[in-house]
């Protein structure tokens, strides 16, 4: 049994839909969470600028005594994870394998729709893991740029947010795919409005719940998984506390997030 924390960490506060399926989940597992909000967004940034900020991140997170690193974004996923699973003697999962084996798995006609930001979209990263692991899987893309303002003002549940949805969706709706992949981690908490546009017949997936399915996977194989009784403990850190952090924080995961802390990340 191995009691250390899970360290997760993200550009800003969309990873904390990973950290809310890590909670569902691997209910024992305490867990570090890093949101650089002070260097948001990171899609706009170079690659090398990119790879820097995630090394910090992960230099921030050993020194929490971590046993294993999920990067909660689909930038950082497919920009840099490579790169530091080389760099450092710890287990580091992304985002985008574990959403597209599911999202693969889940396709039965083999047409596959997957939405995101610009950059994930421009990288091509869920298309080349996808057809990876099924060459014979159409893949459709679009890029939803106005998905993640909409969640950070709270309008989820509004009819913007479905007029918005109803206008990216309809060319993946024309395409008659059978499954829709959520490329970004803001976009779980559009379920309802791209669920209602999409229809009851398109799977939707969320890479957050298969990601925390294979750190369980991972965890039990290592034998680093924590089967004690004792109550989780979750600690939260920022690059920048903005006003509405608790607020959005919470919106994100789900329930109230207290005493986050503000870390100098540049010194790491």
């Amino acid at each position: 049994m191995d009691k250390r924390p899970i360290g997760v960490f993200d550009s800003g506060l969309g990873g904390l839909t990973v950290v809310k399926e890590l909670m569902k989940w691997l209910p024992r597992e305490d867990i570090v969470y890093f949101g650089d909000t002070a260097r948001i967004p990171y899609g706009t940034r170079s690659n090398e600028t990119v790879i820097r900020y995630s090394e910090q991140c992960i230099r921030f997170l050993l020194s929490q005594g971590i046993k294993m690193i999920v990067i909660a974004c689909n930038t950082v996923s497919s920009i840099s994870l490579d790169i530091v699973k080389e760099k450092f003697d710890i287990p580091i999962l992304g985002v985008i394998e574990p959403g597209a084996r599911e999202a693969a798995a889940s396709t039965r006609n083999k047409r596959l729709g997957v939405i995101g930001t610009q950059a994930t979209i421009r990288s091509r990263a869920y298309e080349k893991a996808v057809s990876r692991l099924d060459p014979e899987i159409r893949i459709f893309t679009n890029p939803c740029t106005l998905f993640v303002p909409i969640v950070e003002e709270g309008w989820n549940d509004s009819k913007i947010a479905l007029l918005t949805a109803e206008r990216y969706l309809d060319s993946m709706r024309d395409e008659d795919i059978d499954t829709l992949l959520l490329g970004c981690t803001h976009y779980p908490l559009l379920e309802d409005a791209i669920g209602k546009v999409m229809g009851p017949e398109v799977r939707l997936v969320n890479p957050a719940e298969a990601t925390a399915l294979e750190v369980g996977r991972i965890l039990k194989t290592r034998g680093i998984l924590n089967e004690g009784e004792a109550e989780a403990r979750y600690n939260f850190f920022v690059s920048d506390l903005g006003e509405k952090f608790e607020e959005l924080g919470g919106r994100f995961l789900g329930r109230e997030i207290k005493c986050a802390r503000k870390i100098e990340i540049e010194k790491f």
